[in-house]
């Protein structure tokens, strides 16, 4: 696996500071020090995989850390706390990402035996790479340097991809996705309610009504699904947003409260600073600093 590693690597050097888009619809990849504010985010469906250095990744209470070789599927969109850190050697942080397609996971779903039931379980899980997965990356990420290649392989390379995850540990996360019958699947309708409505009251019954639920069987599922209740995933929405409004400029910490559906600044200021470590006009002054001294690094160099 070591040489297959070596060229993924060389390959994904190529990614900036943060997402940096590979040309291959849903793939990116990423290098070095991402700055703080942008790793804490509500991420999408994916699968994510190390090539070097290491990264954690919190929801809830729960935080899963992950090393070279290994990859990371999150199932549901989850508002997530993340730390990236360089090799032992001083090799910066590598890692690429595919953005899951449930449609294309339901169609490869047809082809593939049925599986047994399983009660749902968190959305979110890290496991060890397999050659096999390996090897279908490699040919996926090769596709930058012959971009006339893109529309006819890159399908049938991320269709491998998903079929070698659907060989391991992560197949259960990743059949939810494309089951509509499946609880999972009927708490991201939820899930996609939050996001889409953060800034309004949110109604537990509702929600179970969306899911198909009852209010205690919908709260049970939430929260093994996204180690967070209904109320606490809203909060961090809310909270991440306002941080985005915060370090774009131009709003006061007050003003931001009531944008995101907040009735007290108060409330907001201490919310925002139990999960941030600092209040909002602080902590978005010391990104700003961070950035500015990134950017005279990079003008330095």
């Amino acid at each position: 696996m070591e040489q297959q590693l070596t060229e993924l690597r060389a390959l994904a050097a190529r990614a900036g500071n943060r997402k940096t888009e590979t040309g291959i619809p849903r793939v990116a990849m990423v290098q070095g020090q991402v700055p703080e504010h942008e790793l804490a985010a509500c991420y999408d469906p994916m699968v994510n995989l190390i090539l070097q250095g290491g990264k954690s990744m919190t929801v809830g209470s729960q935080t899963l850390h992950y090393d070279p070789a290994t990859y990371f599927v999150m199932s549901v969109d989850l508002p997530a706390v993340g730390a990236v850190h360089p090799s032992a050697s001083g090799a910066p942080y590598l890692a690429v990402s595919l953005t899951l397609n449930p449609q294309m996971i339901a169609t490869l779903l047809t082809d593939l035996p049925p599986a047994a039931a399983q009660a749902p379980t968190a959305g979110f899980s890290v496991a060890a790479v397999t050659p096999e997965l390996l090897d279908a990356w490699v040919r996926m990420l090769r596709l930058m340097d012959r971009p006339g290649d893109i529309p006819a392989l890159a399908p049938a390379y991320e269709r491998e991809i998903l079929y070698r995850v659907l060989q391991g540990p992560h197949a259960a996360l990743l059949r939810d996705i494309a089951t509509p019958s499946t609880a999972l699947a009927r708490i991201n309708l939820a899930i996609q309610w939050i996001r889409q409505h953060f800034t309004e009251p949110l109604r537990v019954e509702a929600l179970a009504t969306i899911a198909a639920m009852s209010p205690s069987a919908f709260h049970r599922h939430f929260k093994s699904v996204t180690a967070l209740s209904p109320v606490q995933f809203q909060k961090r929405i809310r909270l991440l947003q306002a941080r985005l409004l915060l370090v774009s400029g131009g709003m006061k910490a007050s003003d931001v409260a009531f944008d995101v559906g907040y009735e007290s600044a108060t409330q907001f200021s201490r919310d925002y600073a139990r999960f941030f470590g600092a209040p909002p006009a602080k902590d978005a002054a010391r990104i700003f600093r961070h950035l500015q001294q990134a950017g005279s690094a990079v003008m330095a160099a």
